[in-house]
């Protein structure tokens, strides 16, 4: 009788937890990112307790102002700058005004005879079927920019609801997060030290993908848009944008944007910018990566980054833009998860007879 009893009340309480998270889901991005920023900037909320006399909640409402002032707007500002900014180039491409089948041809004439012997044979010397391509693709990604601005200005009203609900839930994370922790690191039916190691990897890797990865990205991207600037290429901030997107991504990064760009100016004789890209490619954005990444993450776990790469791009195709932080933290759990598997399995092992 005890047995069904035991059953009944397993069932119940992931019966009422699926509903729990049933009527959480409309917001689970403000959940996600309000978690996401508890954890990175729980040393802030920290070091504040201190001045402010141990007054948590005094602590956690000046963590939370200046993460919403420091972080939140700009990072709002930036994003309609890059929409309006992708809108114009696309205008200017629709009047005439950007020929980018003059732009590919003077690279082309630039060529070798070789390469452009290739690029013909494979049919890539038709600079308007070329130009007619791209302006298709700049019109896709316009129309998702412009779709997702008028989305977010027809529900003003949802998107001030969510931000809310970030920063409501922020604030109580910050003040009651330990607290919070050991409530459910008592409720998760794992042995301490499992429970040790999954939530020790699962800050880490929120650390190390905010900190190590968005944060590289968008120091990366600003360093391109700065030189795309200083060499009047047009629309430098979106060109810095994309820039930064790509720097997610391991190995290849940000070079996709300026590498082709440098290439472009040596070869129709623009040497001084070409060398000076390529020469700020090379020596500055190309660096942070291996400077800044070490500072910010310290001695945080890192995964491979081939698993990196393929749990972003997966994450973003599953979560949307909160796929950023969900993949790699379910790649993480993953890999932690089959180390401690596997542990057990030896030490099972070992402990045989002989």
């Amino acid at each position: 009788m005890r047995d069904l009893e035991d059953k009944a009340f397993l069932l119940l309480l992931a019966a009422v937890s699926l509903a729990f998270l049933w009527i959480l889901w409309p917001f689970s991005g403000a959940i996600v990112w309000g978690t996401v920023f508890a954890i990175v900037f729980m040393p802030l909320y920290r070091a504040l307790l201190r001045p402010m006399g141990e007054r948590e909640n005094l602590a956690a409402l000046i963590a939370v102002t200046l993460i919403l002032l420091i972080v939140i707007l700009p990072l709002g500002l930036i994003v309609t700058l890059v929409i309006r900014e992708a809108a114009a180039v696309y205008g200017k491409v629709e009047a005439g005004e950007l020929d980018l089948a003059h732009v590919f041809r003077r690279a082309f004439e630039a060529l070798p005879s070789w390469v452009a012997g290739a690029l013909d044979h494979f049919g890539l010397t038709d600079f308007a079927a070329v130009q007619r391509r791209l302006t298709e693709a700049l019109a896709r990604g316009s129309q998702l920019l412009a779709a997702t601005a008028l989305g977010i200005g027809q529900n003003t009203l949802d998107f001030i609801v969510s931000l809310f609900v970030a920063l409501y839930l922020l604030f109580f994370l910050l003040r009651d997060g330990t607290r919070l922790a050991v409530r459910i690191r008592n409720a998760v039916p794992l042995r301490a030290d499992q429970q040790h190691e999954l939530f020790a990897r699962f800050a880490t890797v929120i650390r190390a993908t905010v900190k190590g990865n968005i944060l590289v990205a968008a120091v990366q991207g600003a360093l391109g848009g700065v030189i795309f600037w200083v060499l009047g290429i047009q629309a430098a901030l979106l060109w810095g944008a994309v820039m930064a997107v790509l720097s997610l991504l391991p190995a290849v990064g940000a070079a996709l944007v300026w590498l082709p760009v440098g290439l472009y100016f040596l070869a129709v004789g623009s040497l001084w910018q070409g060398i000076a890209l390529l020469a700020f490619g090379i020596l500055v954005i190309s660096s942070v990566d291996n400077f800044l990444r070490p500072v910010l993450v310290g001695a945080d776990t890192q995964m491979p980054d081939y698993l990196v790469l393929i749990s972003t791009l997966g994450g973003l195709a599953a979560f949307g833009v909160n796929g950023l932080v969900i993949g790699p933290v379910i790649a993480a759990l993953f890999i932690a998860a089959w180390d401690l598997f596997t542990a057990h399995r030896l030490s099972l092992s070992d402990d045989r007879p002989a």
